[in-house]
C-alpha cells in the first residue's frame, strides 16, 4: 500500500492491521449488542415492574388500562387475572383487556384457602394455553403462591426449591402459608414413618 511507504515497519504493520480490523468489522453485530427499547426515550417503561420468571410470562401485579398498549406492544396476547372483581370495583378489567385486543381468563384467588390443588391444576392449565402472557393478582403474592405450589405438587419441586420458584413470580407474605401445604402434603406422602424432610 503507498499510504504505507514511509512508516516504520511496526508502525505500518500496526496500521494495516487497524485498517484490516475497521473494514471487516459488522456493523450488525453491534446493533445486536446494544439493547433494544420499546419506550421512546425519556419515557418510563410500564412493563419494567413485571417479573419475567419464565419464556413468554410476565408475572405482578395490579394493571390498568394505561397498562395495555405496552403490554400488547410486547407481544402479550393474554392476560390472567388473579383477583376478585370487588377488589377494583371502579375497573372493569375483563371489558378493558378484551376491548385492546387481549385474551382475559380470571381465577380469583381469595386468600390462603383458595390455594389447594384444583386451583394449581387450573393455574397450569392457564399457563398451558399459551402466551406471551401476563398474570398477575394485586401484588404478585398470589401469583406467587401458585407458582410455588405448582413447582411443588406438578412438577416435583421440593419445599426450599418450589419457594425459590414462587418467590421469582413474586412470592411475598402467602409463604408461611405455602410451607403448611407443602408440608402438609410431604407428611400425607410420607405414611407410616412420618418422615418429611421437606428440603428435597
Amino acid at each position: 500500500m503507498a499510504i504505507l511507504k514511509g512508516l516504520p515497519t511496526v508502525g505500518a504493520t500496526m496500521y494495516a492491521l487497524l485498517l484490516l480490523a475497521l473494514l471487516s468489522a459488522d456493523p450488525a453485530s453491534d446493533a445486536m449488542q446494544a439493547p433494544v427499547s420499546a419506550t421512546p426515550a425519556g419515557q418510563h417503561d410500564p412493563l419494567v415492574r413485571f417479573a419475567r420468571p419464565a419464556a413468554g410470562i410476565l408475572a405482578g401485579g395490579r394493571i390498568a388500562a394505561a397498562d395495555l398498549p405496552a403490554l400488547r406492544a410486547a407481544g402479550v396476547v393474554r392476560v390472567v387475572d388473579l383477583s376478585r372483581d370487588e377488589e377494583t370495583p371502579d375497573f372493569d378489567e375483563a371489558a378493558a383487556v378484551r376491548a385492546a385486543g387481549l385474551e382475559y381468563a380470571n381465577l380469583p384467588i381469595a386468600g390462603p384457602q383458595d390455594l389447594d390443588r384444583a386451583t394449581v391444576q387450573a393455574f397450569d392449565a392457564l399457563l398451558a394455553e399459551g402466551g406471551p402472557v401476563l398474570v398477575h393478582c394485586a401484588s404478585g403474592n398470589r401469583v406467587g403462591a401458585l407458582a410455588a405450589l405448582r413447582a411443588a405438587w406438578l412438577h416435583g419441586a421440593g419445599e426450599e426449591a418450589a419457594i425459590a420458584e414462587g418467590r421469582r413470580w413474586g412470592l411475598t407474605s402467602l409463604e408461611g402459608a405455602v410451607r403448611e401445604r407443602l408440608r402438609a402434603t410431604c407428611l400425607a406422602e410420607a405414611g407410616q414413618d412420618g418422615r418429611c424432610d421437606g428440603g428435597g
